[in-house]
Formats: C-alpha cells, sequence, structure tokens
C-alpha cells in the first residue's frame, strides 16, 4: 500500500494522502447475557466503546464500557428499585469517564419524555468515574436534563430544561414537552452551566465538544428544535471557547444542526438544503460550511452525534435511503463518500447501518447487523489510514504580494519518481496564472487583480498512484 506525503509547502499547509481506501475487520461487541440488542455509540483512542445493550429481548437499554472483549455494565440512576429504567454511554475520555442519559425511578410530574423511551420517567444526565455513577444537576426549575458529550478535561455537554414552561414545545417535535431547555455544560466539579443560544432564539441543545472547550450543537424556538435523539433546529451553533455562540450557517434549507467538533475546530454536522434534503457539511473559520454532498438516492446523509470526525479529518456517518428507508454507514475520507460496508469482507455476515465515532487511529464504532440481530461493532481499518487533513498552518492565506511561489518539494512516496501537477480550482473569485506547473516550485500570479485565487496540488508516483492536496485559498489584498 502505497503512503503519498503531500506537503505544500511555504509554510502554508501539510497533509497525508493515502492513494489506496483501507479495508476493515469488523469485532462484535455482543450484547448483556440474554440480550438481543447492542448500540455502539462512540469510543475513545484507546478502543473503548460506549454504548447500551439489554439483557433480555424487548428489555430496556443499559450503558456500557467494552474494552479487551468485554462489557462493562454501568447501570441507570434508577438503580436496583427500576429494574426497567434505560441508560446510554457518550464518550469515554482518555480517562475512561464516560457521559450518560439515564432515567430514575420517578415519574416525570408532567408527563413528559425527556430520554424517549416512552416510559415517561425523569431524566438526567450523569458521568460515571472511577466506578461510580453519579447524577449531574439540571438547571434551576428543570425536571430533566441529558449528557451527551465529554472531553478529556471532563466536561460534559448537554442539555437541561430551565423551568419555562412554553405551550409551543409539544409541537417542535420532543413529544410531551412543557418545559424550554438549554444547552449546557457541566464542569469537572459537576457543576452545570448554561450556554446561550444564538439572539432571537430561546432553546438550544449541546452535543459535542472537543478538548479546547469548543462546543457545538442547535438552537431555535421551541416550536422549531427538538432535543436528541431525534434531534431538529433551524440553527447550527459553535460554543466559542468563551461560550460566545456562532452561527455555522446553512445549505438553503431550515434544519441545521451541528454534530462533532474536533480538536482543529473542524465542525461536521448536517444540514437541509432548499428541496428539503439533508446533506452533511464540513464546517470551518475559514471556509465556512461546506456541502459534502448527500448519498446516492439518500434523503439523510449525516455525522451523526458526537465524535464523527477525528484528529485527521476523517468523518464517519450514515445515510437513509429515500425509498427503502433503509440505513448504511459510511466514511469520508479524502473527502470521498464510501459505503462502510463495500470496505468489510464479503463474507463477513454483517451489515453495517450507521457509523457513530472514528478515533484517531482509524477505529470505528456503530451499529450493524449480524445473524438477524442489531449489535454494536468496532471496525479496525486493516492498514494505516490516510492523515486527510492534518494541516499545520491555515489553508486560507491573504498577501499583498503580486505573486507567490507554492513548494512540494518535500513530497514523498515509497514508489518515488513523482510527478506534480498544480492546478487552478473552479470557485475562486479570479482565475490564476500558473508558471510552471508541473514542477515541485509552481509560481501563482494574481494576474486578475485583487479576490481569492484556489490552487490544489495533485502527485502521481511511478505506479501511477495520485493524491490530493486540501484545496488552497489564496487571498490577493495589494
Amino acid at each position: 500500500m502505497k503512503i503519498l506525503n503531500l506537503i505544500v509547502a511555504g509554510g502554508f499547509i501539510a497533509a497525508l494522502a493515502l492513494a489506496q481506501t483501507p479495508s476493515y475487520t469488523v469485532t462484535d461487541l455482543g450484547t448483556f447475557p440474554g440480550g438481543d440488542t447492542s448500540n455502539g455509540f462512540q469510543l475513545n483512542n484507546a478502543g473503548m466503546v460506549a454504548g447500551s445493550s439489554n439483557s433480555a429481548p424487548m428489555g430496556p437499554q443499559v450503558a456500557f464500557i467494552w474494552y479487551g472483549g468485554h462489557l462493562i455494565d454501568l447501570g441507570t440512576l434508577g438503580g436496583q428499585a427500576c429494574p426497567g429504567c434505560n441508560s446510554g454511554a457518550d464518550g469515554p475520555n482518555a480517562g475512561g469517564e464516560v457521559a450518560i442519559g439515564s432515567e430514575t425511578s420517578k415519574i416525570d410530574p408532567n408527563g413528559e419524555d425527556f430520554c424517549e423511551f416512552g416510559t415517561h420517567r425523569q431524566c438526567l444526565g450523569a458521568i460515571w468515574r472511577d466506578g461510580f455513577l453519579t447524577a449531574l444537576p439540571t438547571l434551576s426549575g428543570g425536571n430533566n436534563a441529558n449528557a451527551f458529550n465529554l472531553n478529556d478535561q471532563s466536561e460534559v455537554v448537554g442539555f437541561s430544561e430551565n423551568g419555562v414552561k412554553d405551550s409551543t414545545c409539544a409541537t417542535g417535535g420532543t413529544p410531551s414537552q412543557v418545559f424550554q431547555f438549554e444547552a449546557v455544560w457541566w464542569d469537572i466539579d459537576n457543576q452545570i452551566h448554561q450556554l446561550q443560544p444564538l439572539s432571537g432564539d430561546t432553546v438550544a441543545f449541546a452535543i459535542g465538544i472537543n478538548d479546547l472547550g469548543q462546543v457545538v450543537g442547535s438552537s431555535g424556538l421551541c416550536s422549531n428544535t427538538a432535543i436528541p435523539p431525534m434531534p431538529a433546529g433551524p440553527h447550527a451553533v459553535l460554543w466559542d471557547t468563551d461560550g460566545t455562540p456562532i452561527d455555522l450557517g446553512n445549505l438553503g434549507g431550515t434544519n441545521n444542526i451541528a454534530d462533532a467538533v474536533n480538536d482543529q475546530g473542524q465542525v461536521v454536522g448536517g444540514a437541509s438544503t432548499k428541496d428539503g434534503v439533508i446533506h452533511s457539511f464540513l464546517w470551518t473559520k475559514e471556509t465556512g460550511m461546506q456541502d459534502l454532498g448527500a448519498y446516492p438516492g439518500a434523503i439523510v446523509t449525516v455525522p451523526p452525534c458526537c465524535n464523527t470526525i477525528n484528529n485527521k479529518g476523517q468523518i464517519v456517518g450514515f445515510a437513509i435511503d429515500g425509498t427503502t428507508f433503509e440505513s448504511r454507514a459510511l466514511i469520508w475520507l479524502d473527502g470521498v463518500m464510501t459505503d462502510l460496508n463495500a470496505l468489510i469482507p464479503a463474507n463477513s455476515g454483517w451489515y453495517l447501518s450507521n457509523a457513530s465515532s472514528i478515533n484517531d487511529s482509524g477505529e470505528i464504532a456503530g451499529v450493524g447487523t449480524i445473524n438477524g440481530e442489531t449489535h454494536a461493532f468496532l471496525a479496525t481499518p486493516s492498514a494505516p489510514l490516510p492523515v486527510t487533513a492534518a494541516v499545520v498552518t491555515p489553508l486560507n492565506l491573504t498577501t499583498n504580494k503580486s505573486s507567490l511561489v507554492l513548494d512540494a518539494s518535500a513530497s514523498t512516496s515509497a514508489a518515488g519518481s513523482l510527478r506534480y501537477l498544480f492546478e487552478v480550482v473552479a470557485g475562486g473569485k479570479q482565475p490564476a496564472l500558473l508558471q510552471s506547473p508541473s514542477s515541485p516550485k509552481a509560481t501563482v500570479e494574481f494576474v486578475n487583480g485583487p479576490g481569492s485565487y484556489m490552487i490544489q496540488l495533485v502527485v502521481t508516483d511511478a505506479n501511477g498512484i495520485s493524491a490530493k492536496s486540501p484545496v488552497i485559498m489564496l487571498n490577493y489584498q495589494p
């Protein structure tokens, strides 16, 4: 397998690209004894997977951690007093801590179903730490909350009721909802903090956080915003490290949710188009929201909550077919969307329906079907995955010079004899003039005056294996 190392130099960008799509082996995470269903939600860089499983057909789902072939039952906040209580685990972080949404033994006094298990029990966020499950507080006046993710600093994010009654909530997509809800984070001391919605909005939810403390989710009105597990919201939001909410834009539609953010500040999520089809998107500070498209025939193509983009820019998710409503697991490598089922052994017996998390080693956790049962899985690449977006400096550069040299001479391949081609990419405001585009050092001349010029490098080795760099946007402002 040939690995091409692309470095567009001059201090502008560095990236690795793999010239061949990897294959995966699939591990069945199983179920609790007696169970027939499990779900894999998230995993950490050590390959520890968090999720939920039942212990009897049609029985309640209970949070677990899987590691080294073993499922660890994390329990529920209902304890032995509530054998029918449900819970689900997200995370874990590097320390093995887990964010959990769990029912309690109490029936909600307002008949709400905040966890959406259909039981109408009180739902609370919790953290599993040092072998103990601890409930997290709600905002003042609220009866319910849910925890959806945490980072290596033990900061947990989710959403909580705020005690403000709103008659429009029940029509907004959250069944039986009475109170408004807000995005929140809990610190290492389990203290709760509200994240303000965008100006003009009244509710919000948070579902992803990186190690810098940046948080993502959605905000809107209670009449048009629904909390996970079936989320909807008009505005995709990034809360920066100081808590400031940033509107990430849209793709022409009214349903926009930011699902995950990596430590480079890259955000992925789902956004509806004018025709109502939900596409996946990638947002960066430099480029804004970029449409990653939809799987052919799909009405929904998204990276779900909450760790669906790793620090190498690799993305996972799922697509729902518009005719059969069948779900398939997806992976985006080097900007290319692929059905994960095409990358596993044909005789594996698996059908992978949702890829819900990817770590920095390229391992993927999710949900699939094997022997007629729905089980959590861990997919492990049989060869190193590409580093498709390891950008060391911004892709977006502003210069006042009339020309600029891009140096790709550090590009390498085991096969050697690299050929270079710098290309002008459509989409820039101005077409650039390239001098010596087939040499390791090409000169970009901004012959059409001020504006943005987009360039991309393609290298090809002696075996005909090619790889592309990310697009470089050069802003000429004399």
